[in-house]
């Protein structure tokens, strides 16, 4: 890919499509260029360059990817006549018109025909355990799964919710769904009993898959007791499918409700369903997102959306290729659940699935993975890097990484420390870290790291290919090299559909009404002299302190620059004289004589990069910050926390001791009694 130097960066044999940047820590060379699907699309759409491709996709979507459709070798039931249509607005853009494509065949058949031997599933336990299944392994599963969910009353448009963890059942129960077109929706499987029956409630789930239970830090999670719990709540709930994981002992039972997996695949009858002609506009799943106030929003998305989007950026971003294996750690209940699902298979790459905790039972566990799995292409988020690298080096390199080719992060932004580890100490100093950021109602990335291009610490070097991403000023016009709003100028096949229920209003305020036409993400975005693009965190976060906008992304920049600092949160409370003022959450490394030495030290850090005006009213120094177990860190629930307000919607928060322990902090700052 490339030679690197005496700093970890890489030495350029030539300029790249024209261009090259002295401050890059990655560079490709011609060599490698000439081998990514990137390249191959450049070349098959007759443009000089990417950026030319990219302006073309802006104005003319469709042409676009019809070409990205035949780039991929998506295997239509029926090759669609039109690609885009637009007569019902942007908004309600639909795709692929005339066409027929089932997203579980398209993920099976071409590959069972031509190479059904080899390897297309690896799943990993945290307990050791190891299955790998062939492609023709995986589609008799399949079949068998869609014969026994047929035969518990599943057909064309059942609601399904699917209450997993990342198991070779769960890839199974998607596929074999998608073939019989029923709707799915996939719940995190941390959640508790209140959350989930919200999801089902909303879904009006007729059907639950499940599992007794599943291995997390060495114990075993009562998957099957939260979801009786949650299925006492959600009266829509007829028929409970259970796999057997933790052994299937002492599980309570619905007998006139419930069914083992396994003994339900037995009595079925052996039929293969196969998967009818689909219009790519049928729904075959439902996210919810969780939102600060009001119901979690369920994401609607489309045989024809969700998953091509999902192959599109895994081959044209991550140059993922025939017989890769991608492993990227997350849950079935996170849009990268099923995003890896139907990205990696429909491009016939192996998919590695991994149950349990990435530093359990030793901190060398995820790269222990990597080596046994010969994984190359692996994804993490950044708070997941920085929790790791507190174990140093040596984990990492006790284990042989050279099957890595790409390595993938999304989640939060960046801070350059965490990000240079990832890169020298993971990736040698020879591997491209492509950071990537959309989100599920995307389907995906708008802005990624493609490969074809130079990559500096923590940026994005442009757009997904594909995406009319843009800057904005409020007005909605271009800004270069100020902070604006991320937005969205041209539709995108995995757009989501509306919001399940059909609150047509409700979608349409969340995206469309600020700038009529154009899709505004809600991510504070800059983009550099240079062209690199950066996340400075969700608008709805911005600090305004004494007439200064600023994201906490900037202010947490600093803040972990310290070397005493693993994480920081920067949030906005009232002040009476400046309306609002900065307090910094800081998780210390382990052993810090003097908390209080540390936190003075990062506030004099920040009033001297940022600005005395933003010199934070407080540091506090706390054990960890409230995430989602994809790795976000909840700045909202933090800060409600910490004034002693309600936090909303939980649902997603994977530690609550940790905003017990803010609202104690917040408590002592306010002089309040606890």
């Amino acid at each position: 890919m490339h030679r690197p130097s005496a700093r970890g960066a890489a030495v350029p044999a030539t300029a790249v499509f024209g261009r090259d940047d002295a401050d890059a820590a990655w560079r490709p060379l011609p060599e490698h260029l000439a081998e990514t699907r990137l390249a191959r699309l450049v070349a098959a759409s007759r443009e000089p360059d990417l950026e030319a491709l990219q302006a073309r996709a802006a104005s003319d979507p469709g042409w676009f990817w019809g070409l990205g459709a035949d780039d991929l070798g998506l295997a239509w039931q029926r090759r669609p006549r039109q690609t885009l249509d637009l007569s019902g607005g942007v908004e309600f853009a639909r795709w692929w018109i005339g066409g027929a494509f089932n997203h579980a065949a398209a993920s099976l058949d071409p590959w069972v025909a031509s190479r059904p031997a080899q390897t297309a599933l690896i799943w990993e336990g945290e307990d050791g355990s190891v299955r790998r299944l062939s492609w023709a392994e995986l589609a008799a599963e399949v079949d068998r799964a869609c014969a026994m969910l047929a035969d518990q009353g599943v057909v064309e448009g059942s609601r399904v919710g699917v209450l997993l963890p990342m198991l070779v059942e769960t890839v199974v129960t998607v596929l074999a769904l998608g073939r019989l077109q029923a709707v799915f929706s996939p719940i995190f499987s941390g959640y508790g009993a209140p959350a989930v029956a919200t999801r089902l409630r909303a879904f009006e789930a007729t059907h639950l898959v499940t599992a007794d239970g599943f291995l997390r830090r060495g114990a075993v999670v009562p998957l099957k007791a939260i979801a009786d719990e949650a299925v006492a709540a959600s009266p829509s709930v007829e028929r409970v499918v259970v796999v057997r994981r933790a052994g299937g002992r002492d599980v309570p039972w619905n007998p006139e409700r419930d069914r083992w997996w396994d003994e339900a695949i037995a009595a079925a009858p052996p039929v293969r369903p196969l998967a009818a002609e689909t219009d790519p506009e049928t729904p075959y799943m439902v996210i919810y997102t969780s939102g600060t106030t009001g119901a979690p929003k369920g994401t609607v998305h489309v045989h024809g959306g969700f998953p091509v989007k999902s192959a599109a950026d895994l081959a044209h971003t991550f140059d993922l290729r025939r017989g890769d294996a991608l492993f990227w750690l997350t849950d079935l209940g996170w849009m990268m659940g099923p995003w890896a699902i139907s990205g990696a298979l429909l491009l016939g790459a192996r998919l590695v699935l991994y149950e349990g905790a990435p530093d359990h039972p030793a901190p060398d566990r995820l790269w222990s993975l990597v080596e046994r799995h010969r994984v190359t292409h692996l994804g993490v988020s950044p708070t997941l890097v920085r929790s790791l690298r507190v174990h140093g080096e040596e984990p990492v390199r006790s284990h042989d990484r050279s099957s890595l080719r790409v390595l993938g992060s999304t989640g939060e932004p960046w801070n350059p420390d965490p990000w240079w580890w990832y890169f020298r100490v993971v990736g040698e100093g020879r591997l491209p870290v492509v950071n990537y950021s959309g989100g599920t109602e995307v389907s995906g990335g708008i802005l990624g790291c493609n490969l074809l291009r130079p990559i500096r610490p923590t940026s994005f070097n442009g757009p997904c290919p594909g995406m009319a991403a843009d800057v904005v000023s409020p007005a909605g016009e271009p800004i270069r090299g100020s902070v604006g709003e991320l937005v969205v100028r041209a539709p995108w096949p995995g757009m989501t559909r509306g919001f399940w229920g059909g609150d047509r209003e409700r979608y349409l305020d969340t995206y469309w009404r600020r700038l009529p036409g154009t899709w505004v993400h809600g991510d504070w975005a800059l983009i550099d002299a240079e062209g690199y693009w950066y996340l400075l965190g969700r608008s709805d976060d911005t600090l305004k302190v004494a007439g200064k906008r600023v994201g906490p992304a900037e202010v947490e920049a600093v803040a972990v620059a310290h070397p005493a600092v693993v994480e920081a949160a920067a949030l906005g409370v009232p002040d009476p004289l400046k309306g609002e003022e900065v307090v910094v959450l800081c998780v210390l490394r382990p052993g810090v004589a003097d908390p209080a030495a540390v936190a003075a030290e990062v506030a004099a850090r920040i009033a001297r990069d940022l600005g005395k005006p933003l010199r934070p009213a407080a540091v506090v120094p706390v054990a960890e910050l409230p995430r989602t177990r994809s790795g976000k860190i909840m700045r909202r629930v933090a800060r409600a926390a910490l004034l002693d307000q309600d936090p909303g919607d939980l649902s997603s928060l994977e530690n609550p001791l940790a905003v017990e322990a803010i609202r104690a902090a917040g408590a002592r700052l306010a002089g309040r009694q606890t």
